[in-house]
């Protein structure tokens, strides 16, 4: 079986990160799935999807991480070309990747005791965005 939805989630972008495992939970139950596979995706290239402890302390320690892999206040020739000075986002997004797959056992996402599913929006401007859930498997 293959259930689809999407999550649509608000977010603040400059690395916002936003914990999402409630709502694809919410996906997976709706889906009944009991053994499988899913994937969760970001549509769009100035976003991640990935997992990390929700908290305070390590969210800080990532987005530092990120700031020093990817500066702001660097040039970034897509600004050049397209003058929307979000290229920083675009690599941070392409470093981060758009989405991860989680296997599901007994109904359930098989993710660590501190282990959550974010949404991190790298974009220079507050955005709406789609998170796409696809779950694989059997009832």
């Amino acid at each position: 079986m293959t259930f689809s939805a999407n999550i649509d989630i608000s977010s603040r972008g400059f690395a916002d990160i936003i914990d999402s495992t409630s709502r694809v939970k919410a996906a997976i139950s709706e889906s009944g799935l009991r053994d499988g596979l899913v994937s969760v995706f970001v549509v769009g290239s100035t976003a991640s999807v990935t997992t990390i402890e929700y908290e305070e302390g390590v969210i800080e320690d990532l987005k530092d991480a990120i700031e020093r892999m990817a500066p702001t206040g660097i040039p970034y020739r897509h600004d050049s070309r397209w003058g929307d000075g979000n290229g920083f986002a675009h690599v941070r997004a392409a470093l981060l990747k758009p989405g991860i797959t989680v296997p599901v056992m007994g109904g359930s996402m098989a993710l660590g005791t501190w282990q959550q599913v974010v949404l991190i929006d790298f974009d220079n401007r507050p955005r709406k965005r789609r998170v796409a859930v696809q779950a694989v498997g059997d009832r």
